[in-house]
């Protein structure tokens, strides 16, 4: 079943030239969303993995249920100020302006092998910035795993020049 065909597209939004992808018609379709789960599970069904961590907010909905078909824990990424303990956060830049992810300081050990997850991969700000975050606590990175890439718009480049390996399970040409 092509994940890929159960992904909508909506032109020019959020505003005029792109091409928003959106992963509601892939979850809301029960195969999909079993699919999308099974097939990334798989992949690292055999892979040292100590926590799954997910980006605020599609990366919960993808990164939770991986989480519990590996039997590992599942450590949110949020924006700034909703995370009830102590947190670390960082910076990213977007395309006007600037945001703040944050993660809770005991939510990571020193050693902890991390699958970090999102639903898609566009300039790669966030995950880079989250990925940061979790070596900022002594994680490493077992891969960094998306739905969707968009690698026309460099993401996926970005992360591998900072020595992370990416996956996603399918691509869309453009913005």
């Amino acid at each position: 079943m092509p994940i890929k065909s159960r992904i909508r597209t909506i032109p020019h939004y959020p505003r005029h030239g792109i091409m928003f992808r959106d992963i509601t018609t892939l979850l809301k379709d029960p195969l999909g969303l079993y699919t999308t789960i099974q097939e990334i599970a798989n992949r690292y069904d055999v892979v040292t993995i100590d926590k799954v961590a997910g980006i605020e907010s599609r990366g919960f909905i993808i990164g939770a249920p991986v989480a519990y078909q590996l039997g590992k824990g599942f450590v949110p990424i949020r924006k700034q100020n909703k995370l009830p303990a102590e947190t670390l956060g960082r910076d990213y830049q977007l395309e006007y302006g600037s945001d703040r992810i944050e993660i809770h300081v005991d939510a990571i050990q020193p050693g902890d092998q991390v699958l970090l997850i999102d639903d898609l991969i566009a300039t790669g700000g966030t995950a880079e910035a989250a990925a940061g975050l979790i070596e900022d606590m002594g994680g490493e990175i077992v891969e960094c795993c998306f739905v969707i890439d968009l690698p026309d718009v460099g993401g996926r480049a970005r992360l591998e020049k900072l020595g992370h390996s990416v996956f996603a399970l399918c691509e869309f040409e453009g913005e």
